[in-house]
Parts: structure tokens; sequence; C-alpha cells
């Protein structure tokens, strides 16, 4: 193969145009478009979106994954919805104070 073009260490393939650009190169200087991230543990604000996956395991109910990631707009949708939703649904037998007053 005479006509392939190799890239060195440093140096990778733009995903638009496919010239050989720098590898910390964010946009190609050939065709001008935004190179992705490289990384897939990495999200747009340079966090890890591991530990942005254990915080949705642990709480992501009030939407502390999306604040992390830098998403606040849908952070707040999360907690939004989290204020509509009761955390523990009651245990049976337990009634509130209301419950027990007009009880007949």
């Amino acid at each position: 193969m005479s006509g392939s073009i190799n890239k060195g260490s440093d140096e990778k393939f733009c995903h638009e145009c496919g010239a050989v650009i720098r590898a910390k190169a964010e946009i190609c200087s050939k065709c001008g478009v935004r190179q992705p991230l490289s990384s897939s543990t990495v999200s747009g604000g340079g966090r890890n979106r591991v530990q942005a996956g254990l915080f949705a395991l642990l709480l992501g109910g009030v939407g502390v994954h999306k604040f992390y990631l830098g998403r606040t707009g849908q952070g707040i949708v999360y907690l939004k919805c989290h204020e509509r939703t009761p955390a523990t649904p009651p245990v049976s037998g337990e009634m509130n104070r209301d419950q027990q007053i007009n009880r007949p």
C-alpha cells in the first residue's frame, strides 16, 4: 500500500475528513471541524464518567450526577421531579397524626 498515510504517536485522524492532525488538536486544521474527546471515560467538562455513574447509583434521584457533569438544567429537572415524589413510602400500619384523629 504505497498510498497509505502514516500517523505518528502524537497524531490522530480527523473524524470528519480523515486528515492527520495533532493528537491534542481540538479543531482540524484542514476542514475546521471540532474533534470529539478521545477518551471515553471523560465527559465534556473533563469529569470522570465512572464517578458520575457512581453518583447516579447512590444519589441519582436528586440529580447529583447531572450537576457533577455540568448539566445543570437536567440536574434541576431531577430535583423538581424528586420534590414531587416521596422518597420513602409509609410503612404499612403507620398512620400520621391526622389519620389517628379522624379514625372512626
